[in-house]
């Protein structure tokens, strides 16, 4: 290779042919500080177009490839669910004016890193490991479908590790005493509440429920439709959140024996109180009265003082604030308690993935042996022998066949 001369910057440069573009040669200029830095750079770029990388794409910015991964993901997802999509891409606009192909995984981590420690949004919190994890989640996709096209070879996201961040309260199935707060109490969220917590239903696909979807004789739900928050108001769709989400779901006699006594005032099996399909907000201001009411009746306030008027103060919250996702996780809680096995839980639930299903059932597997060796320390704790009843142990013979 020729000697290089120095630029008036101080910088050497030296040129690499791409090839043929519209009729016209391209080339790809590089800048080094030394004949052996421009060498390198020179080999770098040889290797990738060897491994067919865009080398013309690499100088895109991140937000270039993220509104183009951004326009894939409106037509696969719902509504929602891009709305979430589109914060977390927001919150990688310090990556934004970045070239692709020069984010490294540093870049990311730093941001990731940032939102971990400072204080977000109303709640003055850092962000939550879950919303860390779906930050990392979509960093991921972006640079997955530059590496796809072959403007990069690697995903520097994939390397990017989760710091400790505050928990966000997780749901848990519900006790024996809460889920007695709701077969035992009147409430016109009753009707939504056992559905969700003896069937598994999501809250999407309770709403567009109708009476025809319910067959007594049979015992079974038909899941064949569910709806999507748009702006507030319900958009029904005749598919559920995956195709495993159509399906028949089998109930128990308690939830039939209380649904064939309800009162069928409308098509849909929850209506607003209207006996329309509820809106967003009429599903808010149904769930936050049934919780008041539930709070007012079962909570617990005898840690609180009098008011000046000598009634107790009830407007704290002191029961847990249960949601939709509570009452789906406590119906596969009492699956696996059931001893229903995973392949059927899986079906039951509507879960596309059996991982899903499995992680909940590992979880209360772990769970359950603890509870079982507690039982088997207090066991041994009661049992134990008195000083004069030690006798050392000799051992058994034991034949074997």
């Amino acid at each position: 290779m020729p000697k290089l001369k120095k630029r008036p910057d101080g910088r050497f440069q030296s040129k690499v042919y791409l090839g043929v573009f519209d009729n016209m040669k391209q080339y790809k200029y590089v800048y080094g500080k030394s004949q052996k830095e421009i060498d390198e750079k020179v080999l770098a770029l040889k290797m990738s177009l060897k491994k067919g990388i865009d080398i013309k794409a690499q100088g895109d910015t991140f937000e270039e490839w993220a509104e183009q991964w951004l326009g894939f993901k409106k037509l696969e997802v719902s509504y929602n669910w891009f709305l979430c999509i589109c914060n977390r891409v927001d919150n990688l606009t310090p990556l934004y004016n970045i070239p692709i192909a020069k984010i490294k995984t540093v870049d990311i981590q730093r941001v990731i890193n940032a939102y971990a420690t400072i204080p977000r949004g109303l709640t003055k919190k850092p962000y939550s490991k879950k919303t860390l994890n779906d930050l990392k989640i979509v960093a991921q996709s972006i640079f997955k479908l530059a590496v796809d096209n072959r403007v990069i070879d690697y995903n520097p996201a994939s390397a990017v590790k989760l710091p400790n961040a505050t928990e966000a309260v997780t749901k848990r199935a519900l006790t024996d005493e809460e889920r007695s707060w709701i077969t035992n109490t009147p409430h016109r969220a009753q009707r939504a509440a056992m559905i969700m917590m003896l069937s598994g239903l999501r809250r999407g696909e309770l709403i567009p429920l109708t009476w025809s979807d319910i067959d007594f004789e049979s015992a079974t739900i038909t899941v064949n439709k569910s709806v999507e928050m748009v702006e507030g108001k319900p958009i029904v769709k005749h598919k559920t959140k995956s195709k495993a989400g159509m399906r028949t779901v089998f109930i128990p006699q308690l939830l039939v024996d209380f649904l064939r006594n309800e009162k069928k005032t409308s098509l849909l099996v929850c209506p607003s109180a209207r006996g329309t399909m509820m809106s967003k907000s009429a599903w808010r201001k149904l769930w936050e009265k049934y919780l008041y009411d539930l709070n007012l009746r079962y909570g617990n306030f005898s840690d609180y003082v009098e008011s000046e008027n000598s009634s107790v103060n009830k407007t704290s919250f002191v029961i847990p604030r249960f949601t939709a996702h509570w009452l789906r996780h406590t119906y596969i809680t009492m699956l696996y308690f059931a001893g229903i096995d995973i392949l059927t839980a899986k079906e039951q639930a509507g879960h596309a993935d059996i991982k899903t299903t499995m992680s909940i059932y590992t979880h209360l597997d772990n769970e359950f042996k603890i509870i079982s060796m507690q039982k088997f320390d207090a066991f041994l704790s009661k049992n134990k022998p008195h000083e004069d009843e030690k006798k050392p142990f000799m051992g058994v013979n034991m034949v074997v066949n």
